[in-house]
């Protein structure tokens, strides 16, 4: 309660065209709203469906929760709060690729395609850790092992076992997860476009003159939030049709 009352207190304070800051507060919101319609809706359904909406809450819970810090951290510094982004990304990106292993259960997903994706999402995350903080003068290659990483699991999600599993599964298993894959090819292409335009390379001219945290936060909202509704609309088909 006094986290929320801080937040509140910060954001009436909040220059009228800091739009960072209000990317911040207004992701913050939306996550943590998320999360309690997520929390609430969790007996509404059978036992096996409630794993995979708890995970959707955690996810849109944790982002919350770092987003309350990260708008500390701007109004204190001015500063992108890079650790603290890729402390939540490093949390909840692994989490959202536990969705996928999930709601593929019914078609037999094996636990070897969540660990899969959950290392490379790791991998992913780690080396572009490095390539906008600690190694800057080899961001382009730390940003290219970071993006093969991305692009395998893509692979995995549109023409891999995954998707395999998902037309196997067909129906409503199927649909959700076409759905879950766009949010990676398109959504997700958001943070390299982020990264790209805090780092710098050959691409400067292209996302040089890009805010980051804008891009970043605005990502990360819909992103999140509607992966989780995704996963509660498939729970609500699958509780119909049993």
């Amino acid at each position: 309660m006094t986290a929320l009352l801080t937040t509140l207190t910060m954001a009436s304070k909040m220059a009228p065209d800091d739009y960072v800051g209000f990317t911040f507060f207004v992701g913050c919101m939306a996550m943590m709203a998320a999360s309690a319609f997520f929390f609430l809706s969790m007996n509404g359904f059978d036992t096996k469906w409630r794993t995979s909406i708890l995970v959707s809450g955690l996810i849109t819970f944790i982002a919350a929760v770092h987003y309350w810090y990260m708008r500390d951290y701007w109004a204190s510094f001015g500063e992108s709060p890079t650790f603290f982004r890729y402390v939540d990304w490093v949390l909840t990106v692994p989490l959202m690729c536990v969705e996928f292993y999930l709601i593929l259960k019914v078609a037999g997903a094996k636990k070897s395609l969540m660990w899969r994706m959950i290392f490379l999402s790791v991998v992913m995350l780690v080396t572009g850790y490095f390539g906008e903080t600690v190694d800057r003068g080899n961001a382009q290659v730390w940003g290219l092992i970071s993006g093969i990483a991305y692009f395998v699991i893509v692979y995995d999600l549109w023409m891999g076992s995954a998707k395999k599993l998902a037309e196997a599964a067909g129906g409503a298993t199927l649909s959700a997860h076409k759905m879950l894959s766009w949010f990676v090819l398109v959504g997700w292409a958001i943070y390299p476009i982020g990264y790209m335009a805090g780092t710098p390379g050959w691409y400067d001219g292209i996302f040089g003159g890009l805010n980051l945290d804008v891009i970043y936060n605005i990502g990360d909202a819909v992103n999140k939030i509607g992966f989780g509704l995704v996963v509660y609309g498939l729970a609500v088909a699958k509780q119909k049709e049993a």
